[in-house]
């Protein structure tokens, strides 16, 4: 597959203020996202994971390196206000908190704004708007007002928003940070179905470890620098890396880690919760045998 987002040794600071010296946010950052795959991003608070979504959407300009959306080069002294615009309709951004992203009082006027921003026909925003429904599951509140919406069923709402604009990659920078977790649920089930069935290319910033295990590939920042990048099993078996970085491992590596530090042979790249109980058992029969046989 092609690549939809390409970035070459991107940097980027924040200004000085009259408080506060210029903060190098980025630092000689390079990866490629394929067209249809679902990325996620790791990092503590302050790792750059915003401020790479913001440069990817192009709300904030690199200092330095270079920057391609299926495959235009958006860092380069040519580039129209045109193509600017033309990649901003192929990559959307959903935000942590839902409320901050509603602009209409009722749904199906909410999830329309965008497309009539962009001037797209009324005909064809009415289709637009119920398909979006449709694919995040909220047709049936396409009148209902916005504020009477659950966490979740808002945060959905907003992902509608940018599905009807046809956007071709979705950055969802935190987006179930503030939800309770039936609404973490709701919104990974959609992100997953949006991802699996509609070929939608998904970059999930997140702090969830367990939503990063969903995804194809995991990228793990710290200090504005990428450090680990691999399938979730690949970057998850290096638990002392993550853990010196600050971060967590979902609950099934840790007790796998833990078991193989006490000397059982146990792969460290599972996650469900029934595959973990089955590899646990399995190890300590094998240890039991081999006790029994010596």
């Amino acid at each position: 597959m092609s690549a939809i987002i390409k970035a070459e040794h991107l940097s980027y600071s924040y200004p000085a203020d009259e408080d506060n010296p210029p903060v190098k946010a980025l630092r000689d950052v390079s990866f490629e996202i394929e067209e249809g795959s679902f990325v996620a991003v790791l990092g503590h608070n302050g790792c750059g994971k915003s401020t790479l979504a913001k440069l990817l959407c192009m709300i904030l300009v690199p200092d330095e390196g270079r920057l391609y959306i299926n495959g235009k080069e958006m860092t380069d002294d040519s580039v129209t206000d045109e193509d600017i615009y033309d990649a901003r309709r192929r990559v959307g951004m959903v935000f942590q908190n839902p409320d901050n992203q509603l602009v209409a009082t009722i749904v199906e006027e909410d999830v329309a704004f965008g497309c009539e921003n962009l001037g797209i026909p009324s005909e064809k925003i009415r289709k637009r708007v119920d398909s979006a429904l449709d694919t995040v599951g909220m047709r049936k509140y396409a009148r209902h007002a916005t504020h009477r919406l659950s966490g979740g069923q808002k945060q959905r709402i907003a992902i509608a928003g940018v599905i009807a604009m046809r956007r071709k990659c979705i950055i969802f920078d935190e987006s179930t940070a503030m939800l309770d977790p039936k609404g973490r649920k709701e919104v990974m089930d959609t992100i997953l179905r949006l991802n699996r069935e509609e070929g939608i290319t998904v970059i999930h910033i997140t702090h969830y470890m367990n939503e990063a295990t969903l995804a194809d590939r995991v990228l793990v920042m710290n200090e504005g620098s990428i450090i680990m990048d691999g399938t979730p099993g690949e970057v998850f078996s290096g638990a002392e890396s993550l853990w010196a970085a600050g971060l967590d491992v979902p609950q099934t590596t840790e007790l796998l880690w833990n078991m193989r530090k006490a000397g059982y042979k146990v792969r460290l790249d599972i996650f469900d919760p029934e595959e973990c109980a089955a590899e646990i058992v399995s190890a300590m029969k094998e240890r039991e045998a081999l006790n029994g046989n010596s």
